[in-house]
């Protein structure tokens, strides 16, 4: 009985696993399709930071999501230098908050 409890939970945690490797994808080619990565490299600074900084920047921050949606909505400069990021109005919302879930889980 605990074989088969044990290997059901393996299962569900490989699906669980290949799902978030989905949207993890799914996510990086939105951040594609809006311009992101024109500006941002997953692992290495572009002209901003890298999405692996910015997620180990506000690691453990509460708020750091709607402060992230809000500053790719509307711009900002001084956190990562003096290069300012413009606002991108263009993206929807949602869009942005996927992609900013998304960087956070780097």
């Amino acid at each position: 009985m605990k074989l088969v409890i044990l290997s059901i939970a393996m299962v569900g945690a490989f699906v669980a696993n290949q799902a978030q490797a989905a949207d993890a994808k799914a996510a990086e080619a939105l951040a594609q399709k809006s311009g992101c990565l024109a500006c941002h490299g997953v692992e290495k600074k572009v002209v901003g930071p890298s999405y692996k900084d910015v997620a180990a920047k506000y690691k453990g921050d509460k708020g750091a999501e709607a402060k992230l949606v809000a500053k790719v909505k509307a711009g900002g400069s001084g956190v990562w230098g003096p290069v300012p990021m413009p606002p991108h109005p263009q993206v929807k919302e949602e869009d942005i908050k996927t992609i900013v879930q998304w960087v956070l889980s780097l």
